[in-house]
């Protein structure tokens, strides 16, 4: 057998060999949400389906997306109950930013990742490619001129304090924004309801902070 026969033979014997389908290249896609609105909560049926094809703490979804809805809310058994009425848009949306920022490796686009602190920074590692990447988290826009603040206005606000009869208490620059239903030391998207001097008032709100 010459060379020439020698390598080719060889070359057949290793393609016979090789698996059918070596890698897949296909999209990730998220599962469909299975989102209901009952009264003034909603809720988000197939919560822990999600987590598991994202491969994340349910816990860790779900603080991510109390802070960036404004809402209060738990897990029960495979469900997520948010105590507002969101739209299943802007829930969607916020799941997606969550799977860009905490889940798909910026270089081979696969879910096949995991993140760890290295000092103070997050940083996403794909166990598919083997890259590393910092974890940019996006900052949710705040007032920038409270003097312009106003009835209708949707501002995201942390509760640093409760009143007398309850209600979350925060701060805005110079006004002191109530915000009833609210926990101290939680973050919201509040609407302001009223304003008289310096004092504001808002209600919890699903929608998107304004200023």
């Amino acid at each position: 057998m010459s060379v020439d026969e020698d390598y080719f033979a060889l070359l057949d014997r290793a393609k016979k060999n090789l698996p059918e389908v070596i890698e897949s290249h296909e999209r990730f896609s998220l599962p469909e949400f299975d989102i209901l609105q009952e009264g003034k909560t909603t809720v988000i049926r197939n919560f822990i389906d999600v987590t598991d094809v994202l491969r994340r703490d349910p816990e860790h979804l779900l603080q991510y997306l109390l802070r960036e809805l404004g809402t209060p809310g738990n897990i029960d058994n495979r469900r997520v109950v948010l105590k507002s009425k969101i739209s299943p848009g802007l829930i969607a949306s916020k799941i997606q930013n969550y799977t860009e920022t905490f889940v798909l490796c910026s270089e081979c686009g696969r879910p096949d990742t995991k993140f760890y602190k290295e000092g103070r920074t997050l940083v996403l590692e794909c166990e598919a490619c083997g890259s590393h990447r910092p974890v940019n988290v996006k900052k949710t826009i705040r007032p920038k001129n409270a003097d312009s603040l106003k009835i209708g206005d949707v501002i995201q606000i942390f509760i640093s304090d409760v009143g007398k009869k309850g209600d979350g208490i925060g701060k805005v620059q110079d006004f002191v924004v109530i915000v009833p239903g609210t926990v101290k030391g939680t973050t919201v998207n509040a609407k302001i309801t009223n304003i008289s001097s310096k004092t504001a008032f808002g209600a919890i709100t699903g929608e998107e902070p304004t200023k």
